[in-house]
């Protein structure tokens, strides 16, 4: 017969493991991290995860934060909003600091809720959507431009090369959406408008649809908001069937991604960029990123969504080391408001108590066919 001593001894036993990883946990900074590593969109997921890492393993093997190491926690959300929900409820579980670098509009979108509910900071997340920058989100820093900076850019150049027709090929979700409507946006401050717009599912590359409908229409331009599979499945098709126009992508369909996707097809394609250039001779923010990078692998080529994902671990640190005590949520908060920035090659990133979006900077770049990024 189970005595109350024996019971109260089973029930010690079995609480034991949690809590002595809540222990350890708490001798660590944990963020959490929901990214894709696997399907369509993993390429984004894996350069975030390890430009992070290049700059997190520096701090800790020089001591981490007020002797405390950084710990990334990165679960695979297959860039589907219902994984990222569960491993962000996984990530309250566990108590983590901090939410940081989430890839993708629809899978931060279904986090925010969460992250607001249980009072977690959102650090970078790779999305220029403005849902998650209007209204205000004392919890939410982003480090990049938005989707209407990039959109802006894109249109003002194309009007100024007196190119008028456009057309948007988007995914069919609010990444998508918030894309398509930066564009209508600019269009509109010009009194244009778009002369087709059609979609594609996410994670998909069943293209042929958007093609039938884009191309009879004869645009000019067709600016695409998605991800490199599905725009690199676009290009091929679109040109097969005729088009013989430009092609325009914001910043999250991954550059080096889409290059490698396209291979020679890549020639002429251009990509708004929301971080300074991570090739050839470098000071500052972008010398040090290359350096961390060929420290962790040195296989590794620099490209724009790796050092975003540095960049991100940067101010993340730079936050923490100003708490100056046992790290916590609300101190991170106020920590990064603190902020004064960095510049590097006309990158410039502030903060303020009412200002968490950092930076507004955008430029167009060039894929070239052998697989090169030119600015």
């Amino acid at each position: 017969m189970l005595t109350r001593r024996h019971v109260h001894f089973a029930l010690a036993s079995l609480a034991l493991p949690g809590a002595i990883a809540r222990a350890q946990e708490r001798r660590a900074i944990v963020l959490g991290q929901s990214v894709p590593l696997t399907g369509p969109a993993a390429q984004l997921g894996l350069q975030m995860q390890l430009g992070a890492k290049a700059y997190f393993d520096a701090v800790n093997s020089a001591g981490g934060v007020g002797g405390l190491p950084i710990v990334l926690k990165t679960l695979d959300d297959g860039y589907d909003p219902a994984r990222c929900k569960a491993n962000t409820e996984r990530f309250i579980q566990e108590d983590v600091l901090a939410l940081f670098g989430y890839v993708g509009t629809p899978t931060s979108l279904a986090a925010l809720p969460l992250a607001t509910a249980a009072k977690l900071p959102f650090i970078a997340p790779f999305t220029g959507a403005e849902a998650l920058r209007d209204p205000f989100n004392r919890l939410v820093f982003h480090i990049r431009a938005s989707y209407f900076d990039e959109t802006e850019l894109i249109v003002k150049q194309l009007t100024q090369l007196d190119l008028k027709k456009i057309a948007v090929f988007h995914q069919n979700d609010a990444y998508g959406q918030a894309g398509l409507k930066g564009v209508q946006r600019a269009l509109e401050k010009r009194g244009l408008q778009t002369v087709a717009v059609a979609t594609v599912e996410r994670n998909s590359v069943d293209v042929a649809a958007a093609v039938k409908t884009i191309v009879p229409a004869q645009p000019e331009v067709i600016v695409q908001i998605s991800a490199y599979k599905s725009c690199a499945a676009f290009i091929r098709e679109a040109r097969k069937a005729g088009f013989g126009g430009q092609f325009y992508n914001v910043s999250f369909v991954g550059t080096q991604a889409l290059a490698d996707e396209l291979g020679k097809d890549a020639a002429g394609v251009v990509i708004s960029q929301v971080m300074p250039s991570p090739f050839g001779t470098a000071v500052g923010l972008v010398n040090d990123y290359q350096q961390a990078l060929h420290r962790l692998d040195p296989k590794a080529e620099p490209n724009y969504t790796s050092i975003e994902g540095y960049t991100a671990a940067r101010v993340i640190v730079d936050g923490l080391r100003r708490l100056g005590g046992k790290p916590t949520r609300e101190g991170l908060i106020s920590a990064l408001e603190s902020l004064s920035g960095y510049e590097s090659r006309g990158y410039q990133l502030r903060f303020g108590p009412n200002k968490h979006v950092g930076s507004s900077f955008v430029e167009l770049s060039m894929l070239t066919a052998d697989g090169k990024v030119r600015r």
